[in-house]
């Protein structure tokens, strides 16, 4: 309870973030980790379903770790306009902007330990000015200037028990996936993965496997060309920049249980590559990471679910468990 809180975003009011953000501290109140939330107030409250003394304003993060075990810290930016449950309201944009941006800046200035940001819809997120595919592009736009060892983020990573998936690329369509590959976008996300693999998870010679994006890893270029022509010349250049990479690996038999023993992370190709897998595996306790960046972010590894939003159903294992990596994070970094 001694750490700098963590901060997070409320995400889409209209969406399951206020549930799960209330059911995340019932669960996290004795123990921690501690956090801030940066959102309306009323909305947090009304996820509580009224009870009264539960959310409580705060004007400094700082101020968490003492109101943390009684109620839900709350550094208040409210809506211009009310929000229901499961009905998205492109009025909440600026809002919700102004929380990400919020959380963003007392993680730079070093009042909260990082962020972990509850999920958006960025659908009516684009009519205020959002001009990004995801919360990842976003917030590697606004910690643009801030400097982290040399890396180049932000890679998206999904970890979920013992596997975890970064991504090459990320919110493209499918059919543009081939032609925005190069070896300097492999070799680029190898590197920040490697680096925070040391850095924010521990691992003092990491090792990754590279996919391949084609079946069977191209088959020698017989099932198409990208393995030959990028692929395998950025696994060799990870390798002699002294990264322990290896692949092209077929990407269907790369995440089963004997396979995820030979790796510390594999650096997939496009998004379901990676995000099917680490669901299969741990569909309500996987975890959304951004590498490369100056302050730590986590998320859950799911969306709004504005078809079940306010009616109580939502399930906060992977905003727990994201808020428990956040902390573990933090704490590596010092």
């Amino acid at each position: 309870m001694k750490h700098r809180p963590l901060a997070i975003s409320l995400g889409d009011p209209a969406g399951i973030g206020p549930e799960i953000v209330f059911k995340a501290w019932s669960a996290l109140r004795e123990t921690g980790p501690c956090f801030v939330v940066v959102g309306d107030m009323r909305q947090v409250a009304a996820a509580c379903g009224g009870t009264a003394g539960l959310v409580r304003q705060i004007s400094a993060a700082e101020d968490a770790n003492r109101v943390f075990p009684q109620a839900i810290p709350v550094i208040d930016i409210p809506l211009l306009a009310p929000v229901v449950s499961g009905q998205p309201s492109p009025q909440a944009a600026k809002a919700v902007i102004a929380w990400i941006e919020t959380a963003v800046g007392l993680a730079l200035s070093g009042s909260v330990g990082g962020v972990v940001t509850a999920p958006i819809a960025k659908q009516t997120l684009y009519g205020a000015g959002f001009a990004f595919p995801g919360h990842t592009e976003f917030l590697g736009e606004l910690t643009a200037a801030e400097r982290y060892d040399g890396a180049r983020g932000p890679i998206m990573m999904l970890a979920a028990g013992d596997l975890r998936v970064a991504l090459v690329t990320v919110h493209l369509p499918l059919a543009e996936v081939p032609q925005a590959l190069s070896v300097e976008k492999i070799v680029n996300a190898g590197l920040v993965t490697a680096q925070a693999l040391r850095r924010d998870f521990g691992v003092e010679r990491p090792r990754l496997a590279v996919a391949g994006l084609n079946p069977h890893a191209g088959e020698g270029g017989a099932i198409g060309r990208e393995e030959v022509q990028t692929v395998a010349p950025a696994v060799r250049a990870l390798r002699d920049l002294g990264v322990d990479a290896t692949g092209p690996h077929p990407a269907d038999s790369l995440f089963h249980e004997a396979a995820r023993r030979t790796y510390d992370a594999v650096l997939g190709l496009y998004h379901d590559q990676a995000l099917i897998p680490v669901k299969m595996l741990d569909f309500w306790g996987g975890v959304n990471i951004t590498l490369g960046l100056p302050i730590v972010r986590t998320s859950p590894d799911h969306g709004t679910a504005f078809d079940i939003a306010g009616r109580g159903q939502a399930r906060a294992d992977s905003m727990i468990a994201a808020i428990r990596m956040a902390r573990e994070i933090a704490l590596r970094r010092g």
